[in-house]
Protein backbone atom coordinates (compact mmCIF):
# COMPACT_ATOMS: atom_id res chain seq x y z
CA UNK A 1 0.00 0.00 0.00
CA UNK A 2 1.49 3.35 -1.03
CA UNK A 3 1.99 6.17 1.46
CA UNK A 4 -0.59 8.97 1.36
CA UNK A 5 0.37 11.99 -0.71
CA UNK A 6 1.65 15.00 1.27
CA UNK A 7 -1.18 17.40 1.99
CA UNK A 8 0.83 20.63 2.08
CA UNK A 9 3.51 22.22 -0.05
CA UNK A 10 6.68 23.84 1.28
CA UNK A 11 8.98 26.17 -0.63
CA UNK A 12 12.32 27.16 0.92
CA UNK A 13 14.56 29.75 -0.72
CA UNK A 14 18.11 29.65 0.64
CA UNK A 15 20.50 32.58 0.58
CA UNK A 16 24.19 32.63 1.49
CA UNK A 17 26.45 29.98 2.95
CA UNK A 18 26.48 26.19 3.10
CA UNK A 19 25.29 26.32 6.70
CA UNK A 20 22.06 27.86 5.45
CA UNK A 21 21.75 25.01 2.94
CA UNK A 22 22.13 22.53 5.81
CA UNK A 23 19.59 24.44 7.92
CA UNK A 24 17.10 24.52 5.04
CA UNK A 25 17.34 20.75 4.69
CA UNK A 26 16.72 20.31 8.42
CA UNK A 27 13.70 22.63 8.29
CA UNK A 28 12.24 20.45 5.53
CA UNK A 29 12.93 17.37 7.69
CA UNK A 30 11.22 18.78 10.77
CA UNK A 31 8.19 19.90 8.77
CA UNK A 32 7.77 16.63 6.88
CA UNK A 33 5.80 14.90 9.69
CA UNK A 34 3.27 17.75 9.46
CA UNK A 35 2.54 16.75 5.86
CA UNK A 36 4.77 19.32 4.13
CA UNK A 37 6.52 18.22 0.95
CA UNK A 38 9.14 20.42 -0.70
CA UNK A 39 8.18 22.08 -3.96
CA UNK A 40 10.46 23.98 -6.33
CA UNK A 41 8.28 27.07 -6.71
CA UNK A 42 6.42 29.45 -4.36
CA UNK A 43 3.35 29.33 -6.63
CA UNK A 44 0.85 27.11 -4.90
CA UNK A 45 2.98 26.68 -1.77
CA UNK A 46 1.21 26.62 1.58
CA UNK A 47 4.35 27.71 3.43
CA UNK A 48 7.24 29.78 2.08
CA UNK A 49 10.44 30.12 4.08
CA UNK A 50 13.17 32.58 3.13
CA UNK A 51 16.35 31.35 4.81
CA UNK A 52 18.40 34.52 4.79
CA UNK A 53 22.00 35.71 4.88
CA UNK A 54 23.11 38.95 6.51
CA UNK A 55 26.69 39.10 5.27
CA UNK A 56 26.09 41.61 2.48
CA UNK A 57 23.72 44.52 2.12
CA UNK A 58 22.53 43.48 -1.35
CA UNK A 59 21.59 40.04 -0.02
CA UNK A 60 19.43 41.68 2.64
CA UNK A 61 17.69 43.92 0.12
CA UNK A 62 16.98 40.90 -2.08
CA UNK A 63 15.05 39.40 0.82
CA UNK A 64 12.81 42.46 1.11
CA UNK A 65 12.30 42.45 -2.66
CA UNK A 66 11.30 38.79 -2.52
CA UNK A 67 8.91 39.47 0.35
CA UNK A 68 7.18 42.11 -1.74
CA UNK A 69 6.65 39.62 -4.56
CA UNK A 70 5.35 36.99 -2.16
CA UNK A 71 2.86 39.46 -0.67
CA UNK A 72 1.49 40.23 -4.15
CA UNK A 73 1.28 36.51 -4.93
CA UNK A 74 -0.55 35.78 -1.68
CA UNK A 75 -2.97 38.68 -2.07
CA UNK A 76 -3.84 37.61 -5.60
CA UNK A 77 -4.39 34.01 -4.52
CA UNK A 78 -6.69 35.03 -1.65
CA UNK A 79 -8.62 37.39 -3.95
CA UNK A 80 -9.27 34.47 -6.29
CA UNK A 81 -10.57 32.34 -3.43
CA UNK A 82 -7.44 30.28 -2.95
CA UNK A 83 -5.74 29.20 0.27
CA UNK A 84 -3.65 31.64 2.26
CA UNK A 85 0.14 31.25 2.05
CA UNK A 86 2.13 31.42 5.31
CA UNK A 87 5.34 33.45 4.93
CA UNK A 88 8.32 32.92 7.23
CA UNK A 89 11.72 34.60 7.36
CA UNK A 90 14.52 32.52 8.85
CA UNK A 91 18.29 32.83 9.14
CA UNK A 92 20.63 35.64 10.00
CA UNK A 93 18.53 38.54 8.67
CA UNK A 94 15.69 37.24 10.83
CA UNK A 95 17.98 37.24 13.87
CA UNK A 96 19.47 40.67 13.23
CA UNK A 97 16.44 42.54 11.92
CA UNK A 98 13.39 40.70 13.26
CA UNK A 99 11.55 43.80 14.45
CA UNK A 100 12.47 45.71 11.30
CA UNK A 101 11.15 42.87 9.13
CA UNK A 102 7.83 42.91 10.98
CA UNK A 103 7.59 46.69 10.64
CA UNK A 104 8.70 46.89 7.02
CA UNK A 105 6.74 43.94 5.62
CA UNK A 106 3.38 43.19 7.29
CA UNK A 107 2.93 40.10 5.12
CA UNK A 108 5.46 38.16 7.21
CA UNK A 109 3.83 35.70 9.63
CA UNK A 110 6.92 34.20 11.30
CA UNK A 111 10.45 35.34 12.06
CA UNK A 112 12.73 32.48 13.10
CA UNK A 113 16.37 32.90 14.17
CA UNK A 114 19.05 30.35 13.23
CA UNK A 115 18.73 28.42 16.50
CA UNK A 116 14.94 28.07 16.51
CA UNK A 117 14.17 25.90 13.49
CA UNK A 118 13.06 23.02 15.69
CA UNK A 119 10.22 25.27 16.89
CA UNK A 120 8.77 25.72 13.40
CA UNK A 121 5.95 23.15 13.79
CA UNK A 122 4.76 24.81 17.01
CA UNK A 123 5.08 28.33 15.57
CA UNK A 124 3.18 27.40 12.42
CA UNK A 125 0.43 25.76 14.42
CA UNK A 126 0.11 28.88 16.59
CA UNK A 127 0.00 31.17 13.57
CA UNK A 128 -2.76 29.05 12.01
CA UNK A 129 -4.81 29.06 15.21
CA UNK A 130 -4.61 32.83 15.54
CA UNK A 131 -4.39 34.47 12.14
CA UNK A 132 -2.90 37.92 12.47
CA UNK A 133 -0.65 36.97 15.38
CA UNK A 134 2.90 37.48 14.14
CA UNK A 135 5.49 35.31 15.85
CA UNK A 136 9.24 35.22 16.36
CA UNK A 137 11.57 32.95 18.29
CA UNK A 138 15.19 32.12 19.01
CA UNK A 139 16.83 29.53 21.26
CA UNK A 140 20.24 28.20 22.26
CA UNK A 141 22.01 26.00 19.67
CA UNK A 142 22.13 22.96 21.95
CA UNK A 143 18.33 23.04 22.14
CA UNK A 144 18.12 23.24 18.38
CA UNK A 145 20.32 20.22 17.69
CA UNK A 146 18.93 18.14 20.55
CA UNK A 147 15.43 18.72 19.22
CA UNK A 148 16.28 18.10 15.58
CA UNK A 149 18.22 14.89 16.21
CA UNK A 150 15.19 12.60 16.73
CA UNK A 151 13.67 13.81 13.48
CA UNK A 152 16.50 12.24 11.50
CA UNK A 153 17.65 13.37 8.08
CA UNK A 154 16.56 12.56 4.58
CA UNK A 155 19.62 12.38 2.33
CA UNK A 156 18.99 13.87 -1.11
CA UNK A 157 22.15 12.72 -2.87
CA UNK A 158 25.54 11.11 -2.44
CA UNK A 159 27.04 14.20 -0.78
CA UNK A 160 25.78 16.05 2.28
CA UNK A 161 26.56 18.95 4.57
CA UNK A 162 26.94 18.25 8.28
CA UNK A 163 27.07 21.10 10.79
CA UNK A 164 29.54 20.46 13.62
CA UNK A 165 30.08 23.98 14.98
CA UNK A 166 28.17 27.25 14.99
CA UNK A 167 28.91 30.84 15.93
CA UNK A 168 32.08 32.87 16.15
CA UNK A 169 34.21 34.42 18.89
CA UNK A 170 36.66 36.16 16.54
CA UNK A 171 34.77 39.46 16.10
CA UNK A 172 36.29 40.49 12.79
CA UNK A 173 35.28 44.12 12.48
CA UNK A 174 33.48 43.60 9.15
CA UNK A 175 31.41 40.58 10.17
CA UNK A 176 27.92 40.19 11.65
CA UNK A 177 28.16 36.47 12.45
CA UNK A 178 28.92 36.88 16.20
CA UNK A 179 25.77 38.99 16.47
CA UNK A 180 23.50 36.76 14.37
CA UNK A 181 24.77 33.25 15.16
CA UNK A 182 26.20 33.91 18.62
CA UNK A 183 29.40 32.65 20.20
CA UNK A 184 31.26 29.51 19.18
CA UNK A 185 29.46 26.32 20.13
CA UNK A 186 30.33 22.74 19.15
CA UNK A 187 28.15 19.66 18.88
CA UNK A 188 29.25 16.49 20.64
CA UNK A 189 31.31 14.05 18.55
CA UNK A 190 28.81 11.32 19.43
CA UNK A 191 25.89 13.28 17.94
CA UNK A 192 27.89 14.11 14.83
CA UNK A 193 28.95 10.50 14.35
CA UNK A 194 25.35 9.32 14.73
CA UNK A 195 24.20 11.74 12.02
CA UNK A 196 27.11 10.81 9.76
CA UNK A 197 26.36 7.08 10.13
CA UNK A 198 22.72 7.74 9.28
CA UNK A 199 23.78 9.61 6.15
CA UNK A 200 26.19 6.86 5.13
CA UNK A 201 23.45 4.26 5.58
CA UNK A 202 21.37 6.27 3.07
CA UNK A 203 24.13 6.18 0.47
CA UNK A 204 26.02 9.39 1.22
CA UNK A 205 29.67 8.94 0.25
CA UNK A 206 31.00 12.42 1.07
CA UNK A 207 30.27 14.84 3.91
CA UNK A 208 31.35 18.44 4.26
CA UNK A 209 31.68 19.46 7.90
CA UNK A 210 30.34 22.97 8.44
CA UNK A 211 30.96 25.75 10.91
CA UNK A 212 31.40 29.49 10.93
CA UNK A 213 34.85 28.60 12.29
CA UNK A 214 34.82 24.88 11.68
CA UNK A 215 38.43 24.30 12.72
CA UNK A 216 37.60 25.89 16.09
CA UNK A 217 35.54 22.75 16.76
CA UNK A 218 35.90 22.10 20.50
CA UNK A 219 34.79 18.49 20.84
CA UNK A 220 37.21 15.96 22.33
CA UNK A 221 40.47 16.21 20.39
CA UNK A 222 39.25 19.02 18.14
CA UNK A 223 38.44 18.81 14.46
CA UNK A 224 41.37 16.48 13.69
CA UNK A 225 40.04 13.83 16.10
CA UNK A 226 36.53 14.23 14.68
CA UNK A 227 37.81 13.74 11.13
CA UNK A 228 39.61 10.55 12.14
CA UNK A 229 36.49 9.31 13.91
CA UNK A 230 34.26 9.90 10.90
CA UNK A 231 36.81 8.42 8.50
CA UNK A 232 36.25 5.05 10.22
CA UNK A 233 32.58 4.95 9.15
CA UNK A 234 32.02 2.30 6.50
CA UNK A 235 30.85 3.78 3.21
CA UNK A 236 31.87 7.32 4.08
CA UNK A 237 34.80 7.75 1.72
CA UNK A 238 35.32 11.50 1.55
CA UNK A 239 35.44 14.24 4.18
CA UNK A 240 35.76 17.99 3.65
CA UNK A 241 35.33 20.95 6.00
CA UNK A 242 34.63 24.67 5.71
CA UNK A 243 35.07 27.50 6.67
CA UNK A 244 38.36 27.72 8.54
CA UNK A 245 40.24 30.50 10.29
CA UNK A 246 44.05 30.66 10.15
CA UNK A 247 44.16 31.09 13.95
CA UNK A 248 42.63 27.61 14.46
CA UNK A 249 44.72 25.61 11.97
CA UNK A 250 46.59 23.48 14.49
CA UNK A 251 49.32 20.86 14.11
CA UNK A 252 46.90 17.95 14.64
CA UNK A 253 44.66 19.10 11.79
CA UNK A 254 47.63 19.61 9.49
CA UNK A 255 48.80 16.08 10.34
CA UNK A 256 45.34 14.73 9.53
CA UNK A 257 45.68 16.09 6.00
CA UNK A 258 48.83 14.02 5.63
CA UNK A 259 47.54 10.85 7.28
CA UNK A 260 43.76 10.48 6.70
CA UNK A 261 42.99 9.23 3.20
CA UNK A 262 39.33 10.24 3.44
CA UNK A 263 40.22 13.89 4.14
CA UNK A 264 40.26 15.52 0.74
CA UNK A 265 43.28 17.58 -0.38
CA UNK A 266 41.32 20.83 -0.52
CA UNK A 267 41.40 23.61 2.07
CA UNK A 268 39.37 26.80 2.17
CA UNK A 269 41.42 29.15 4.38
CA UNK A 270 40.37 32.80 4.08
CA UNK A 271 43.04 35.49 4.52
CA UNK A 272 40.88 38.54 3.51
CA UNK A 273 43.82 40.90 2.81
CA UNK A 274 47.54 40.86 2.15
CA UNK A 275 48.14 44.08 4.09
CA UNK A 276 49.11 43.77 7.75
CA UNK A 277 47.68 47.23 8.40
CA UNK A 278 44.30 46.21 7.02
CA UNK A 279 44.41 42.81 8.72
CA UNK A 280 44.91 44.56 12.05
CA UNK A 281 41.97 46.89 11.34
CA UNK A 282 39.90 43.80 10.50
CA UNK A 283 40.92 42.19 13.83
CA UNK A 284 42.08 39.07 11.98
CA UNK A 285 44.91 38.35 14.48
CA UNK A 286 47.30 37.05 11.82
CA UNK A 287 49.74 38.73 9.45
CA UNK A 288 50.25 38.17 5.76
CA UNK A 289 53.52 36.34 6.33
CA UNK A 290 52.20 34.20 9.19
CA UNK A 291 49.47 33.12 6.78
CA UNK A 292 52.00 32.32 4.06
CA UNK A 293 54.12 30.32 6.53
CA UNK A 294 51.01 28.38 7.54
CA UNK A 295 50.25 27.56 3.91
CA UNK A 296 53.85 26.37 3.45
CA UNK A 297 53.50 24.07 6.48
CA UNK A 298 50.24 22.63 5.17
CA UNK A 299 51.75 22.02 1.75
CA UNK A 300 54.74 20.31 3.33
CA UNK A 301 52.31 17.88 4.99
CA UNK A 302 50.14 17.43 1.88
CA UNK A 303 52.02 18.61 -1.26
CA UNK A 304 49.07 18.17 -3.64
CA UNK A 305 46.60 20.18 -1.55
CA UNK A 306 44.50 22.81 -3.36
CA UNK A 307 44.16 26.09 -1.49
CA UNK A 308 41.06 28.28 -1.64
CA UNK A 309 40.57 31.66 0.00
CA UNK A 310 38.39 34.72 0.59
CA UNK A 311 39.33 38.34 -0.07
CA UNK A 312 37.69 41.65 0.76
CA UNK A 313 38.68 44.70 -1.27
CA UNK A 314 37.93 48.28 -0.34
CA UNK A 315 37.93 47.80 3.43
CA UNK A 316 37.86 51.19 5.21
CA UNK A 317 41.26 52.81 5.01
CA UNK A 318 42.57 50.51 2.27
CA UNK A 319 45.16 52.39 0.22
CA UNK A 320 46.68 51.49 -3.13
CA UNK A 321 49.69 50.01 -1.35
CA UNK A 322 47.46 47.82 0.80
CA UNK A 323 45.69 46.48 -2.25
CA UNK A 324 48.98 45.83 -4.02
CA UNK A 325 50.05 43.82 -0.96
CA UNK A 326 46.96 41.66 -1.46
CA UNK A 327 47.92 41.02 -5.09
CA UNK A 328 51.45 40.14 -3.97
CA UNK A 329 50.10 37.61 -1.45
CA UNK A 330 47.89 36.01 -4.10
CA UNK A 331 50.90 35.62 -6.39
CA UNK A 332 52.98 34.13 -3.57
CA UNK A 333 50.37 31.61 -2.40
CA UNK A 334 48.85 30.54 -5.73
CA UNK A 335 45.18 29.67 -5.31
CA UNK A 336 43.26 26.87 -6.97
CA UNK A 337 40.10 28.90 -6.47
CA UNK A 338 39.04 31.88 -4.39
CA UNK A 339 36.13 34.16 -3.60
CA UNK A 340 36.46 37.94 -3.61
CA UNK A 341 34.04 40.65 -2.54
CA UNK A 342 33.76 44.39 -2.23
CA UNK A 343 33.56 45.53 1.38
CA UNK A 344 29.93 46.08 2.37
CA UNK A 345 28.90 48.04 5.45
CA UNK A 346 26.89 45.99 7.91
CA UNK A 347 25.02 47.98 10.58
CA UNK A 348 26.30 47.33 14.08
CA UNK A 349 29.77 46.18 13.05
CA UNK A 350 32.81 48.31 14.04
CA UNK A 351 33.97 48.70 10.44
CA UNK A 352 30.71 50.40 9.46
CA UNK A 353 31.69 53.45 11.53
CA UNK A 354 35.37 53.50 10.57
CA UNK A 355 36.78 56.53 8.75
CA UNK A 356 38.24 56.17 5.29
CA UNK A 357 35.32 54.43 3.58
CA UNK A 358 36.51 53.61 0.06
CA UNK A 359 34.74 54.99 -2.99
CA UNK A 360 32.63 52.42 -4.87
CA UNK A 361 34.40 53.12 -8.17
CA UNK A 362 37.74 52.36 -6.53
CA UNK A 363 36.34 49.14 -5.08
CA UNK A 364 35.09 48.12 -8.51
CA UNK A 365 38.48 48.72 -10.13
CA UNK A 366 40.35 46.81 -7.44
CA UNK A 367 37.91 43.92 -7.49
CA UNK A 368 38.27 43.61 -11.27
CA UNK A 369 42.06 43.46 -10.99
CA UNK A 370 41.96 40.92 -8.19
CA UNK A 371 39.43 38.76 -9.99
CA UNK A 372 41.55 38.76 -13.14
CA UNK A 373 44.53 37.43 -11.18
CA UNK A 374 42.47 34.83 -9.31
CA UNK A 375 40.85 33.73 -12.57
CA UNK A 376 44.28 33.28 -14.14
CA UNK A 377 45.39 31.10 -11.24
CA UNK A 378 42.19 29.03 -11.28
CA UNK A 379 42.56 28.36 -14.99
CA UNK A 380 46.20 27.39 -14.51
CA UNK A 381 45.34 24.99 -11.68
CA UNK A 382 42.62 23.31 -13.74
CA UNK A 383 44.89 23.10 -16.77
CA UNK A 384 47.52 21.35 -14.63
CA UNK A 385 45.08 18.46 -14.18
CA UNK A 386 44.89 17.66 -17.90
CA UNK A 387 46.45 14.27 -18.56
CA UNK A 388 46.11 13.14 -14.95
CA UNK A 389 43.87 10.33 -13.74
CA UNK A 390 41.65 11.56 -10.89
CA UNK A 391 39.21 9.67 -8.66
CA UNK A 392 35.83 11.27 -9.32
CA UNK A 393 32.74 10.81 -7.17
CA UNK A 394 29.85 10.93 -9.63
CA UNK A 395 26.86 12.80 -8.17
CA UNK A 396 24.18 13.28 -10.82
CA UNK A 397 23.36 13.20 -14.55
CA UNK A 398 24.77 15.99 -16.69
CA UNK A 399 22.98 18.20 -19.18
CA UNK A 400 23.74 15.88 -22.09
CA UNK A 401 22.49 12.35 -22.65
CA UNK A 402 24.84 9.74 -21.21
CA UNK A 403 26.83 12.32 -19.24
CA UNK A 404 27.51 12.32 -15.50
CA UNK A 405 28.86 15.09 -13.28
CA UNK A 406 31.04 14.48 -10.26
CA UNK A 407 33.75 16.06 -8.13
CA UNK A 408 37.48 15.58 -8.09
CA UNK A 409 39.35 15.45 -4.76
CA UNK A 410 40.04 19.16 -5.35
CA UNK A 411 36.31 19.98 -5.54
CA UNK A 412 36.37 20.61 -9.28
CA UNK A 413 33.29 19.66 -11.27
CA UNK A 414 34.15 16.84 -13.68
CA UNK A 415 32.05 15.82 -16.71
CA UNK A 416 32.36 12.42 -18.35
CA UNK A 417 30.35 10.01 -20.46
CA UNK A 418 29.26 7.27 -18.07
CA UNK A 419 26.22 5.10 -17.22
CA UNK A 420 23.83 6.23 -14.51
CA UNK A 421 24.70 3.18 -12.41
CA UNK A 422 28.01 4.87 -11.56
CA UNK A 423 26.25 7.64 -9.61
CA UNK A 424 27.52 7.31 -6.05
CA UNK A 425 30.69 5.55 -7.17
CA UNK A 426 34.25 6.84 -7.11
CA UNK A 427 35.64 6.22 -10.58
CA UNK A 428 39.01 6.85 -12.22
CA UNK A 429 38.73 9.51 -14.90
CA UNK A 430 41.48 10.67 -17.22
CA UNK A 431 41.20 14.46 -17.56
CA UNK A 432 41.17 15.54 -21.20
CA UNK A 433 40.30 19.25 -21.06
CA UNK A 434 39.90 22.07 -18.57
CA UNK A 435 37.74 25.19 -18.34
CA UNK A 436 37.54 27.93 -15.70
CA UNK A 437 34.99 26.11 -13.55
CA UNK A 438 35.16 22.46 -14.62
CA UNK A 439 37.09 19.56 -16.11
CA UNK A 440 36.10 17.01 -18.74
CA UNK A 441 37.45 13.52 -19.08
CA UNK A 442 36.93 9.87 -19.95
CA UNK A 443 36.56 6.78 -17.79
CA UNK A 444 39.68 4.73 -17.29
CA UNK A 445 39.02 1.04 -17.83
CA UNK A 446 39.84 -0.97 -14.71
CA UNK A 447 38.78 -4.34 -13.37
CA UNK A 448 37.07 -2.60 -10.45
CA UNK A 449 34.73 -0.67 -12.73
CA UNK A 450 33.20 -3.87 -14.15
CA UNK A 451 32.13 -1.98 -17.23
CA UNK A 452 29.61 -3.47 -19.60
CA UNK A 453 31.12 -4.42 -22.99
CA UNK A 454 29.55 -1.41 -24.67
CA UNK A 455 31.27 0.89 -22.14
CA UNK A 456 34.76 -0.58 -22.59
CA UNK A 457 37.30 1.88 -23.91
Amino acid sequence: MSAPAPSKRLFIKTYGCQMNVYDSERMADVLSPLGYAVTDSPEGADLVVLNTCHIREKATEKVYSELGKLKEMRDERVAQGGSRMTIAVAGCVAQAEGEEIMRRQPAVDLVVGPQAYHQLPELIARSHRARGERLSADFAPEEKFDALAPAGRHATGVTAFLTVQEGCDKFCTFCVVPYTRGGEWSRSPEAIETEARDLAAQGVREVTLLGQNVNAYAGDGGLAALVRRLAAIEGLDRIRYTTSHPRDMDEALIAAHAEVDALMPYLHLPVQSGSDRILKAMNRAHTAQSYVRLIDKIRSARPDIAISGDFIVGFPGERDADFEATLDLVREVGYATAFSFKYSRRPGTPAAAMPGQVDEAVKDERLARLNALLDEQARAFNASQVGKVLPVLFERPGRHAGQLIGRSPYLQAVHATAPDRLIGQIVSVRIESAARMSLAGALVETAELELAPEMAL
